[in-house]
């Protein structure tokens, strides 16, 4: 039986603390050697005795057992009697695991159009969440209401403790003070990592969102809507190099190398100006730019303009959701419209690794995910356009969720890098 929520630890701490101002802690997007942090791993797909977690982290009986110790009385791990083996001796051979039913760490993620706020425990798995539509009206109302919805949201979940919040977020990152630019709400120095440490009382990480959906690949178990439990193996992304590639309403990209996100000093690249050929017309004054002609707004745009979905349903304007409608109800003008999209995608990922030369790609985003009959489309224009042998190249495991799964590794990539001293901050 686990032992009830008031007696741990953190919940000890955490009863009865005067109300302060809690820290911005850069993300750590990588799998980290840390021996907790090893130690850790091994329980996030489920009970693991010692012996099992010395064999899978190549650490010591003794190591582990510290770490194991240490990490029982931080209260991040539990351990389960029940499962022991029969005949088994002396507590090393009790199976422990993630204490995943006391805690939670509070993932958001604000898009161009829309905000998701998660809760997840800490195994990585999501819980519950909401969306919002994200503020334009000004960059101050903007972060303030998205700090007010995320409280509200936290609020419902009493019987857990919150330990850190993190916040996934197109434009250019400061992760070192939360500060964001991005040009798409209008938002220029927008302190959206401080404001939600002050609001939540929780530290607060914010990493640009492609990066962090990167970082997701290598640190969280992927989930299959058809299965109640995560994947055991472990993410094949963790060695050598691998190509992040996203495409919904913004495009961009990200750079893996041996277990760690690339994240340049002056904020990620940019990909959303390379050419397709197309003559869609781009804010920067020229034609043809991938972000105008792929993302999804800009599709469903000429998607009415071509009359292939009408302006409006109903009382609501129309999405790409009445795009793909459309096109699995037999629309040839649909299914047309997002082959051109796909073989655009495909054409695209083909250059960027052409490049980059990486060991695999990995595809995300609902540009890839929303119309799965149109992959064969992607993967035809890349092996077309690549001048390179044969890779490794998929879709991502989280689907249509790559957005809050982003928010959530960076809510839990302090404690997953180096789980006793993020426990130290809080």
């Amino acid at each position: 039986m686990s032992t009830p929520i008031i007696d741990r630890p953190i919940a000890r701490v955490a009863a009865g603390r005067p109300r302060v101002s809690r820290p911005v802690v850069a993300p750590e997007l990588r799998r980290s050697d840390n021996p907790a942090a090893a130690v850790l791993r091994t329980a996030a797909s489920g009970p693991v005795s010692r012996d099992n977690a010395a064999r899978a982290t190549g650490l010591s009986i003794a190591t582990v057992n510290r770490q194991v110790a240490s990490l029982l009385a931080a209260g991040l791990l539990r351990e389960r009697p029940d499962l022991t083996a029969a005949g088994a001796v002396g507590r090393p051979r009790v199976p422990f695991e993630i204490d995943h039913e006391a805690y939670l760490t509070l993932g958001i993620h604000v898009g161009a159009a829309a905000t998701k706020i998660v809760a997840a425990d800490l195994r990585g798995r999501i819980l519950g969440g909401l969306a919002i539509a994200t503020p334009q009206t000004g960059q101050e109302f903007a972060v303030t209401t998205v700090a007010r919805s995320a409280k509200a949201f936290l609020q419902r979940w009493h019987r857990r403790t919150p330990l850190w919040a993190g916040v996934a977020i197109g434009g250019r990152v400061d992760p070192h003070t939360g500060v964001v630019d991005h040009p798409k709400l209008d938002w220029k120095g927008a302190p959206i990592g401080q404001v939600l440490g002050d609001v939540l009382e929780l530290p607060v990480s914010v990493a640009p969102h492609v990066e962090a959906m990167a970082a997701s690949e290598l640190l969280l178990p992927t989930f299959d809507a058809r299965r109640p439990e995560p994947d055991t193996e472990l993410p094949a992304t963790q060695h050598g190099s691998s190509l992040y590639f996203y495409v919904r309403e913004t495009a961009g990209i990200a750079v893996t190398l041996d277990g760690r996100v690339h994240t340049p000093s002056n904020g990620p690249g940019s990909i959303a100006h390379l050419p397709t050929g197309s003559d869609v017309q781009c804010t920067c004054g020229r034609r043809g730019c991938l972000e105008v002609t792929v993302g999804d707004r800009a599709l469903q745009a000429r998607a009415v303009g071509r009359g292939i979905i009408p302006a409006h349903n109903g009382t609501a304007g129309t999405t790409i959701a009445d795009l793909y409608r459309a096109a699995e109800s037999g629309s040839e003008g649909a299914r047309e419209l997002l082959a051109e999209r796909a073989t655009m995608l495909g054409q695209t990922v083909a250059l960027v690794r052409d490049m980059l030369n990486p060991d695999r790609v990995v595809l995300g985003g609902q540009a890839f995910t929303g119309y799965r009959p149109a992959l064969p489309h992607v993967a035809r224009a890349f092996t077309q356009s690549t001048q390179l042998p044969p890779t490794d190249i998929r879709i991502s495991g989280f689907g249509g969720k790559v957005q809050e799964f982003a928010a959530v590794v960076t809510s839990l990539s302090a404690l997953y890098a180096d789980p006793l001293a993020a426990i130290r901050r809080i």
